[in-house]
Order: C-alpha cells, then sequence, then structure tokens
C-alpha cells in the first residue's frame, strides 16, 4: 500500500510579494500605533525659546544675587488631606525677623515630568508674615512648589522647591 504524497506548493513571486507586504505594512502600523501614543502623551517642553531663556539668563542671575543679599527668610508648607486638598502656607520675613511690608506672593505647584497638571494657588496675605492658599482636589505624588514674591510689580523672591505629598 502507497500513501500519497502531495506535491509540495512552490513558492512564486505572488505568495512573496503577499508576505513582504503584510510584514511592512504590520511594522508600519505598529509604528504609526506608538507615534500616536508618544504624540498625545507628550508633556511639552520646559522652556518654548531656548534662545530667549538663554538671553534672560544674566538677568536671572543678577536677581538671584539681589535675593541673596536681602537675607530674606522664607519658609512654605504644604499638607495635603484625605479629601485630596492641598493648603499652602508661607511664611515671610526679613533678615531681622521682621515680617516684609507689601510683598505679594503667588505660588504653583508642578509635576516636574508633565506641564499638563501644573496648578496655581492663589495666596493671601493673613497678616504677620503669613499667606494661605488651598488647591482643590490635588493628587499625590512628587511637586515643585514654585514661590515668587514681587514688591510693587517686580519680583523680589524667588524659589522652586521639590516635594512629595502624600
Amino acid at each position: 500500500m502507497s500513501a500519497a504524497v502531495a506535491a509540495p506548493r512552490p513558492i512564486t513571486g505572488r505568495f512573496v510579494l503577499i508576505c513582504l507586504v503584510l510584514f511592512f505594512g504590520m511594522i508600519i502600523g505598529v509604528n504609526v500605533v506608538m507615534m500616536k501614543f508618544a504624540l498625545e502623551t507628550l508633556p511639552g517642553v520646559e522652556v518654548d525659546s531656548p534662545y530667549t531663556a538663554s538671553l534672560a539668563y544674566g538677568n536671572e542671575i543678577e536677581a538671584a544675587r539681589g535675593q541673596s543679599s536681602r537675607g530674606w527668610k522664607v519658609s512654605a508648607q504644604v499638607e495635603r488631606d484625605a479629601a485630596g486638598d492641598a493648603a499652602v502656607r508661607v511664611e515671610a520675613r526679613d533678615r531681622n525677623g521682621n515680617p516684609i511690608a507689601g510683598l505679594a506672593f503667588t505660588g504653583r505647584l508642578e509635576r516636574p515630568a508633565d506641564r499638563r497638571a501644573d496648578r496655581p494657588v492663589e495666596l493671601v496675605d493673613m497678616g504677620g508674615a503669613i499667606y494661605r492658599g488651598k488647591i482643590a482636589e490635588l493628587a499625590p505624588g512628587l511637586w515643585d512648589l514654585v514661590l515668587e514674591g514681587e514688591v510693587g510689580g517686580e519680583r523680589m523672591f524667588l524659589s522652586k522647591n521639590r516635594l512629595v505629598l502624600k
């Protein structure tokens, strides 16, 4: 008894073309999907124009020297409650421990990896060198607290502090 063996199918040009189109089509499709996800989750850039930022660098150095020479003591605390709201408390005193008069603080909490999650905080002068603000529904994790103090429209104080909220 002899079993009939089917003849192998020949590899034709059409078969090779279909395999190549499917192979490269799958690679291109995966690349398109990955590119779409990458662009949708892109957090952005730190500065809009590096050239403009480099030109302003000298002014930032002078402002930092001026801030250092004033000897102000500014401390900040951020506490997040169980509901997810955060309370910001800032205390600003001069080198002699006296409250700094006429200072207006602005603040913001920035996510180090995603600018889209940045949250401004309105700091209200409570008197006696104390400024307070609240942020509703602040997510836990790593944040940068950026504080700016102005007197008469001129920035006199700038700090950026990394903190972890639980």
